[in-house]
């Protein structure tokens, strides 16, 4: 092979490292293409650790030996940082030693080759050891190369012209290895990050904490189910983890949603008590009239029976599902009544702001809480935007943000239609109205059975907010079935 097809096959085999992202896969290849530039016989790859230079891959390709990786480890021993040792000479002095033959070398200790050869029937006889240092200078390992061979396939010493080519393969090796350490530290850092907001939102509300997770569990499952079924709709690596890191963000705008809002259980709250303080002054004062002789005795038995109705009819509706037409219209009948105080004055039986609780038809919320609750949505986005997401996560702060969008523009908070809401959002949407309806542990709500949350959201996919062919998928996967496990 002419230099030039030397230089070529360099030049080609550098690009297939800057482009390989599978960390197993690239240590391979680092070994494969030295070897095959190098025209020998076998080769070793070391990795540095603290405690010496690991085996990572061993392959001798004359007696079809390949070793190294997850799925065949090697067992021996690393090879101690001391300088008897070829590779660990190398690893310490950052430089390259081209041995003609072991056998007559002086220089280093080879008794560990040769035990070897004892035990396969290889015959060692030239090596080329080469440093692995990126471009800051940092060793990461070791290349080494034993047995070139000629045309005919004899063994011959390493010509020191092909050195540098081995040395540049094992420089840009090293370069490769360290960016792919940089993305794991990146996605590392990314975990933390999530996994310190998950954290303090479930300080704040345990419940909210478990909604993540149900959800994480759902969708990674539900993407798994994708895959093993040859799904069309496929997410690769990339995709799954942008699409799962915005399910565990989706919620972080709660952080700031006051928690009598968000863990608000009734539809008064702890407005209850004052509610129930002012029935027993009620009952007080007109104990008072009556030792006083302003009212008979049947008026305050009348009245005391009267105003326990109505206190047992506002713990009732209190904690009500539904409201219907003539239990809000008792809401009003009893926000419209008055008693008067020590001082003469007229007061209300129930404020304003109770009177509002109180007339809420369904839920806990009043329209003001639901809509200080719905802000998490827009304050996710305004947290999120302010983390430098890597590239191929980009959009995950754009679909944590979009999880409350609905297809017919009525959702929240921007009121996108379907042709704004990508199928990761709208996939994002259906996990997060699916756990809401059949949460345990909602301190404001039952759990619905899978059926009738099925129905609803069937229903929402009949009103045009939700994506039936989406919803149909994530049935057919069955993902709250692990998810629940």
């Amino acid at each position: 092979m002419t230099k030039d097809a030397d230089m070529q096959r360099f030049l080609t085999m550098c690009l297939a490292l800057t482009s390989e992202r599978d960390r197993e896969a690239l240590l391979s290849s680092i070994l494969d293409n030295a070897m095959d530039i190098a025209r020998c016989d076998a080769g070793t790859l070391y990795l540095l650790e603290d405690d010496g230079l690991h085996f990572c891959r061993m392959v001798t390709r004359s007696q079809g030996i390949r070793q190294g990786g997850h799925a065949d480890p090697i067992s021996l021993p690393p090879v101690p940082m001391e300088p008897q040792y070829v590779c660990a000479w190398v690893a310490l002095h950052n430089e390259a030693i081209n041995v003609a033959d072991v056998h007559t070398d002086t220089h280093f200790d080879f008794t560990g080759s040769l035990r070897y050869d004892a035990m396969t029937g290889f015959h060692t006889q030239s090596m080329l050891v080469v440093p692995m240092s990126n471009d800051r200078g940092e060793l990461l390992g070791v290349t080494q190369l034993i047995n070139a061979m000629d045309e005919s396939g004899a063994t011959i010493p390493f010509d020191p012209e092909i050195e540098l080519l081995i040395s540049a393969i094992s420089s840009q090796a090293a370069i490769s290895i360290t960016n792919m350490r940089y993305a794991e530290q990146v996605t590392s850092l990314l975990d933390s990050l999530v996994g310190a907001l998950s954290t303090a939102i479930d300080e704040r509300t345990p419940y909210n904490a478990n909604h993540t997770r149900n959800m994480v569990r759902y969708g990674a499952r539900f993407l798994d189910w994708l895959e093993e079924t040859g799904n069309a709709w496929k997410f690769d690596a990339d995709k799954r983890r942008t699409f799962l890191l915005s399910v565990w963000l989706h919620d972080v705008g709660k952080l700031v949603v006051p928690r009598e809002v968000m863990d608000k259980e009734s539809r008064l709250g702890a407005k209850l008590d004052d509610v129930r303080a002012r029935f027993r002054v009620i009952a007080l004062l007109d104990r008072v009239a009556a030792l006083e002789g302003r009212i008979p005795r049947e008026e305050l038995a009348r009245r005391n029976a009267e105003r326990e109705e109505a206190l047992a009819f506002v713990e009732r509706v209190n904690t009500a599902g539904f409201l219907p037409d003539a239990d809000l219209a008792a809401v009003e009948a009893l926000a419209a009544r008055t008693y008067t105080d020590e001082t003469g004055a007229r007061q209300p039986w129930l404020t304003p702001e109770e009177h509002t609780c109180l007339s809420v038809r369904k839920g806990t919320l009043t329209a003001e809480e639901r809509r200080i609750m719905e802000s998490h949505a827009a304050v996710t986005g305004r947290i999120l935007k302010h983390v430098k997401f890597p590239k191929m996560y980009e959009e995950t702060p754009r679909w944590a943000a979009m999880h409350h969008e609905l297809l017919n523009g009525r959702g929240y908070p921007d009121h996108l239609t379907a042709e704004s809401i990508p199928p990761e959002v709208r996939l994002l949407t259906i996990l997060d109205v699916f756990d809401a309806l059949t949460a345990r542990d909602r301190p404001y709500k039952p759990a619905l059975p899978l059926e009738k949350a099925l129905g609803i959201l069937h229903s929402m996919v009949e009103e045009g907010g939700v994506d039936g062919d989406i919803l149909a998928l994530f049935e057919a996967s069955r993902a709250w079935e692990a998810g629940n496990a």
